[in-house]
């Protein structure tokens, strides 16, 4: 048997503030979509990414409550350079979102920065050292 990634989801508290925080990451997503309660993006390899509202999973979870704590996922996004690591860095920053860590060069041969969502999930941006 074997399984194949097909979703990426989150839970959002306020579905126009995230999707207007990944159209700022370059992802074009409908603005008519920030009524939605559920929202998905296909990717281009076909990996679908999803955000629901609170309401949507507590209308089959009635008792679910959020995480308070901070990086509940783990997303990171592939630039194609180590500039383009700190030019998204900047783009996104100068909209309001905050920093977490500012680019730098990792020991791990990866130019690597990382930002945090509407919903204060920690984003990783990244790209090949040389």
């Amino acid at each position: 048997m074997s399984v194949k990634l097909d979703l990426i989801s989150i839970i959002v508290r306020d579905m126009p503030a995230s999707l207007a925080f990944y159209r700022a990451l370059g992802w074009i997503i409908p603005a008519e979509m920030d009524s939605e309660g559920h929202v998905e993006y296909v990717l281009p390899n076909g990996l679908r990414f999803a955000w629901d509202t609170y309401e949507v999973i507590r209308s089959f979870d009635p008792d679910w409550q959020p995480n308070d704590g901070p990086h509940r996922i783990g997303v990171a996004f592939l630039c194609d350079s180590p500039a383009e690591v700190d030019q998204v860095f900047e783009r996104i920053t100068a909209l309001g979102y905050a920093a977490h860590k500012a680019p730098f060069d990792a020991f791990w041969g990866q130019r690597y920065a990382q930002v945090i969502d509407p919903d204060h999930n920690v984003i990783d941006l990244f790209a090949l050292l040389g």
